[in-house]
Parts: structure tokens; sequence; C-alpha cells
């Protein structure tokens, strides 16, 4: 069996875009490698246009390129378009599709008069990391609309499974505060344990419902990882980027208040470490939660840039990334996983998790720690939200849950600002005080 098409919520995006600039722009999908850009692109032009034409600038000929070189005869440049690609184009009934555009920033740059002609709509593709390193020598085009795509949030992955019905569900049980019960909560927990240990990239998702071996999948995960390992080691070719990549896993299970750099690097420059940090976080591969020194709204003004966490942009290659000291993660480690049964504490695969789907939801990430009365340890709330003028903070638990000390010293310090506490875990929705404990499958709603 072929690749599948999966249904992306991103296309209603696109879609929003086609009707309302009708061409005024270019749209710019960008995203890490492997999350199904291309797929979505062609998936869309197939069905929303007469005609398209796709350039994929990983494989098309120097020819082709050089058609970009000189883009003062429009004419000239559609009539060798067409005849090569053996496409009509038609106007305003067509689109032309840039794949994977950072390999011919000619190309990029031609965008802006290609949209002032208006003939033909055009949409972009590519990692904003390898566009920002290949065209610091042109212009860059400001007709663009850019969007993300991130691996399949849980939504999209019940989709895959063929399944329409479970989240609608679980939506209507949130904004009604209904429990679920201790047996209908584990059936959930174990499928969504399934989404975090499969991931929500394309390909492995096609893989596991091909294969139904999660072991397999493993191996599609581990050339994923190793892509982007690849791909850092072109921005830095020093390794250090790599080498934080790498110890993401190990820095989380430490749980301390921030990723210490001086432990996977020795004696590297602050301004280096910046620069490297936002190149990886230009690529999508890797969130960044930053520390809110002062938890309130508007947190990006009181962000810390020295004091960060850092977590993978899928939990599935998270996983992976953190049992690769093995050739592969046989299935019986797996199974152990899925059925909640491993011994190790997996208290950080969950505050992974509930990292991406904060971000798929559009939230960016900040955390808080402040010093325990004694002096000897840390408060710390995992994760703030900004909702209107106050506050959510939210504690991730991936087993007990009968005490939540940072909530309660959190509520203490700053009672005005908060608007709902949250406690995310593995057990059914319930509430203890103000405190709302919710299954981390829950965690999209919030």
């Amino acid at each position: 069996m072929g690749e599948r098409i999966f249904k992306r919520k991103l296309y209603d995006k696109m879609l929003q875009w086609k009707q309302e600039r009708n061409g005024s722009t270019a749209l710019l999908i960008k995203g890490a490698r492997r999350v199904g850009k291309s797929t979505l692109a062609e998936t869309f032009a197939q069905n929303e246009y007469e005609s398209y034409i796709i350039i994929d600038f990983t494989e098309t000929s120097r020819e082709v390129k050089s058609l970009f070189d000189d883009v003062s005869n429009l004419d000239d440049l559609f009539l060798q378009l067409q005849f090569h690609f053996q496409k009509r184009l038609i106007p305003r009934k067509s689109v032309i599709i840039f794949d994977e555009v950072q390999n011919c920033p000619m190309a990029r740059q031609a965008i802006k008069k290609l949209v002032k002609d208006g003939r033909y709509d055009y949409i972009e593709t590519g990692s904003l990391i390898s566009i920002k390193k290949n065209t610091q020598n042109i212009r860059i085009p400001s007709e663009e609309t850019r969007i993300t795509l991130y691996p399949m949030d849980y939504e999209e992955f019940r989709w895959a499974m063929g399944d329409y019905v479970t989240i609608p569900m679980l939506h209507e049980a949130f904004d009604a505060q209904r429990h679920f019960g201790d047996g209908l909560t584990r059936k959930l927990l174990r499928d969504f344990r399934l989404y975090m240990l499969i991931g929500g990239m394309p390909q492995a998702v096609n893989t596991y419902l091909e294969s139904n071996n999660l072991s397999v999948v493993d191996a599609v995960k581990r050339e994923i990882i190793e892509l982007y390992a690849d791909d850092f080691r072109k921005i830095d070719s020093t390794g250090k980027a790599t080498k934080m990549f790498y110890a993401i896993p190990g820095q989380l299970n430490k749980n301390a208040s921030r990723y210490q750099i001086s432990g996977v690097i020795k004696g590297i420059k602050q301004e280096r470490v910046e620069e490297l940090l936002q190149d990886m976080e230009d690529s999508h591969v890797v969130l960044l939660s930053h520390h809110a020194n002062d938890p309130n709204v508007g947190f990006s003004l009181h962000r810390d840039s020295d004091k960060y966490k850092m977590f993978l942009n899928d939990t599935g290659l998270f996983i992976t990334l953190a049992f690769m000291d093995k050739d592969v993660t046989e299935n019986v480690i797996y199974q152990k996983l899925l059925n909640d049964k491993l011994s190790a504490d997996l208290g950080y695969v969950y505050e992974n998790v509930v990292a991406q789907m904060l971000k798929a939801a559009g939230n960016e990430l900040f955390y808080h720690t402040w010093p325990t009365e004694s002096g000897k340890h840390n408060y710390e709330i995992d994760f703030l939200l900004s909702r209107g003028s106050k506050i959510c903070p939210i504690e991730v638990k991936s087993s007990g849950y009968k005490s939540h000390a940072s909530l309660d010293a959190f509520f203490r310090k700053f009672p005005e600002r908060i608007q709902h506490r949250y406690l995310v875990y593995t057990k059914d929705l319930r509430k203890d005080t103000d405190i709302q404990m919710i299954p981390v499958f829950l965690t999209m709603f919030l």
C-alpha cells in the first residue's frame, strides 16, 4: 500500500488564504522536514484548482532553476514551465508550487514579481532554517502569507485511525466537566499513549497503519531523527547543535529548572548558545519554553533568554530519542510504555507531549520557578497560559496527584492573577478545590 493522504487542519487556513487573498500574496508553508508540507500543498492544488505545476527544487533540473535567474519576461517563463511539465496553466484557476523553495533562492526572490503579475497563485514550502540560510543574499518577498505545519496533533491522529467521534465527545465532556469513569479513562489513556509512541509524523503513522509493528515504526522515526541531526550539522559544522538536540531527553529527565548547557557542551559562549538556539527553534524541530521571571500577561516582556527548557516537536520522536542507547527499540519496551508498565519515571515524556499540544494549539511556551520556603528546593509551574487579563498555571504529573505544592504556592503568591489552575495527569477528570484536574488527552482544550 502506498503513502496515505492524511486530513490536516491547516487545509482550512489554506482555503481561507485562497478565498481572502485571491492571489495578492503567495502562501509559504513552513515547518520541520517530514511533517507533510509537500503532500498538503499538492493535495490542496489537486482539490482547489483546475490545474497546477509543482516544482520540486530538490530534484528539478538546472535548466528549470535557471528560468528564475531572469524573470523580466514572465510570458516566456510561463511558456517554458508549461512545456517542461506538460501542464496547462489557466489564469486565476491554476497554482504553481515551489516545493523546498530554499533550494532555489532566485525563485523565492521572484515571488514579488509573480504575485504582482496576478495570473496564478503560488504556494511555497520549506524549512524556515534552510530558507534563512539559503536566502541571505536575496530580497525576501513581503508578499507572503506564512503558516506553520506541525506534526499531526491528536485529533489528526485519530482521523488517521479512522476515528471522527472521540475528539468531539472529549470536547463536550471537557466543557461540561463530565467524569469518564475509571474504565473509560484507562481506555482513553491507552489510546493516547499510542499517539505518544507513534507520534504525528505522517511517515510514522503510515508505517504503523501498514505494519501494526511499533519496532518498524521506531526504525522510521530513527531515520527522521538522523535527518534532523544531519540538518543541525549543516547549520553548525562543529556539532554543537547536534549535541544539544540529542541531549534533550536527558536534560528533561534531570528535572532541573533549566536546560543546563554546561552539562552538554563545555566552555561555549552565551552569544553562540543564543545563535544556535535561534537556529534550532527556526527549524521547528525543537520547542523552546522560556522562564517567565514575572508570571503575568505579556509573558514575552518578562522572558529570561538565558533560562529555558527544550522539547521535541514530536513526542513519538522524543521517545525514540530517549531510547537511542540501542540500535532499535524492541516491541516489548513499546508494549510496556503503551500499557503504562515501564518502571522508568516517564514524567518528562508527558511534559513533552503537553508542550507539543500547547504549541500546536497556538500557545507560546513559558514556565516559572521560585525557591521554596526552606530555600533547598524550587517550586515549579511547568507551563503558563495567558487568557484575557489572567493567567493559567499548569502542573504536569505522570503518576501521583494528591499533592500539588507548586500550584498551591503559586496561588498564595499570585492569587489576583489567576483565572484557572490545571493539574494535567493520568487519571479521570475531577476537581480538587478550585484546581481542575484533567487527563492529559484533554490538554488540547485548555
